[in-house]
C-alpha cells in the first residue's frame, strides 16, 4: 500500500432532480437521492442512431438487500437483464453453519425497476415464489417482502423487511458515473437499521433495528456488452458500539479517481472512498486483498462460506462467485480516524456479465 501525502477527499455536490440534463448526463457524488433516473433520456448513448427499445434492452438494472445481525446474514438480489429476469435469496445462519440458496431466472423484461424512490413499488410473481418492493423515501422508509413456497429441496422462508432510511438516522450515497461516450451508471446506496421478521421452514427470526444493520443499493446503467465487477461489503458495529459498513466497487467506469461508487458509513456519517484495486491471488476461494493508494483502505476478505452460480446460453454468458467471510484491516473516515476492521462478517461478488 502507497500512502498519499494528502487524504482523499471527493466532492459531494448539491441535491439535483436527475444525473441526465438537456440530454447529456452529469457525473459526479450526490448525498440525496435523484427524483428521476431514466437513462433513455440521453441523448445519442451509441455511435449511431438506435431505436428506443434497442436503447432500453441495452439498460441494464437491479436492486439487492442485505440485513446482518449477530446470527443471521440475508443478502437479496432481483436484477433485469432485458433477456432474462433473476431474484436470488441467501440466507446464511452464522451459529448453525447452515445456509438456504433460492434461484429463480425468468426470460423476458417482465417487471422493471421504478425511476424514482420517493414512492414506487414493483412486485413479481412465479411459481412457488412471489417478492414486493416498496421504496419509499418520502416515508423514510424501503420494504421488502418475499415469500418463497417449501418444495422438496427447500423449505419455506417468508421475509418483511424495513429500512429506516429516515434522513436523521442515514445519509444516502447516489452517484452518476461515466462508462465510455455518453453511456453512463447512476447507483444509489444507503446503510440502514432493519427491523422485522423471517420464518424460514416454521423458525421464526425476529430482526430489531438496534442490532440489525442492512445495504439498500440501487442500479441502473448502459453496462459494457462484457460486463466486469467485483463488490466487496459488510457490515458491523465498531469496538465503539457504532454502526458502520462499507461498499466498494471495482468496475469499468471512467475517471474513478474523480467519482466513483466507494463509501463507508459510520453512524449514518457518509465517507467518500478512493478507487481501490481488489486482487485475488488464489481466485474467488482464496484470500482477497483490497487497497488503494491514498492510505484510506487497507483491507482483506477470508471466504468462509462458497456461492456460486453461473448460466451459458447462445445469447449470454453469467458467471457470478460471491463467497461470505469475514473482512479484517482498517478504514479511514472523512475526519481522519482510522475505523480498525475485525473479523466482521461480509460478502464478496465477482461478476462477469456477456449481454
Amino acid at each position: 500500500m502507497i500512502k498519499s501525502s494528502q487524504m482523499y477527499t471527493r466532492e459531494i455536490q448539491a441535491p439535483i432532480a436527475s444525473p441526465i440534463q438537456d440530454g447529456v448526463p452529469l457525473f459526479g457524488t450526490w448525498n440525496r437521492a435523484f427524483e428521476k433516473v431514466d437513462l433513455q433520456e440521453i441523448h445519442r448513448p451509441f455511435r449511431y442512431p438506435v431505436p428506443r427499445w434497442v436503447k432500453g434492452l441495452r439498460i441494464k438494472e437491479w436492486e439487492c438487500f442485505s440485513a446482518h445481525d449477530d446470527k443471521f446474514a440475508l443478502e437479496a438480489l432481483f436484477c433485469n437483464v432485458k433477456f432474462y429476469r433473476m431474484a436470488q435469496v441467501l440466507l446464511y445462519d452464522k451459529e448453525n453453519d447452515k445456509k438456504f440458496l433460492f434461484r429463480k431466472i425468468k426470460p423476458g423484461t417482465g417487471w422493471h425497476l421504478p425511476q424514482n424512490l420517493a414512492n414506487a413499488s414493483v412486485d413479481g410473481y412465479s411459481s412457488h415464489f412471489y417478492f414486493r418492493i416498496h421504496s419509499w423515501l418520502d416515508a423514510g422508509t424501503i420494504r421488502l417482502d418475499i415469500n418463497v413456497e417449501a418444495t422438496r429441496r427447500h423449505p419455506s422462508l417468508t421475509i418483511h423487511l424495513a429500512y429506516n432510511v429516515s434522513s436523521q438516522d442515514v445519509t444516502p450515497m447516489a452517484v452518476s458515473l461515466g462508462i465510455t461516450g455518453q453511456r453512463s451508471m447512476y447507483a444509489y446506496k444507503a446503510l440502514a437499521p432493519v427491523r422485522g421478521d423471517m420464518v424460514l421452514g416454521g423458525r421464526h427470526i425476529g430482526l430489531k433495528q438496534d442490532t440489525c444493520s442492512g445495504f439498500f443499493c440501487d442500479y441502473k446503467g448502459y453496462f459494457p456488452y462484457r460486463m466486469h465487477t467485483t463488490i466487496c461489503s459488510a457490515i458491523g458495529f465498531d469496538e465503539e458500539n457504532r454502526r458502520f459498513g462499507f461498499n466498494i466497487a471495482e468496475n469499468q467506469t471512467r475517471e474513478t479517481n474523480k467519482n466513483n461508487e466507494n463509501a463507508l458509513w459510520v453512524n449514518g456519517q457518509l465517507t467518500p472512498l478512493p478507487p481501490v484495486l481488489i486482487t485475488q491471488p488464489g481466485g474467488p476461494e482464496a484470500g482477497w486483498v483490497i487497497q488503494d493508494v491514498e492510505g484510506m483502505v487497507d483491507l482483506t476478505f477470508t471466504p468462509k462460506e462458497q456461492n456460486k452460480n453461473g448460466m451459458n446460453l447462445i445469447f449470454t454468458h453469467a458467471e457470478l462467485n460471491f463467497p461470505m467471510g469475514y473482512y479484517n484491516g482498517m478504514l479511514m473516515n472523512s475526519e481522519g480516524k482510522k475505523i480498525q476492521i475485525k473479523n466482521i462478517f461480509g460478502i464478496g461478488e465477482k461478476l462477469y456479465l456477456r449481454v
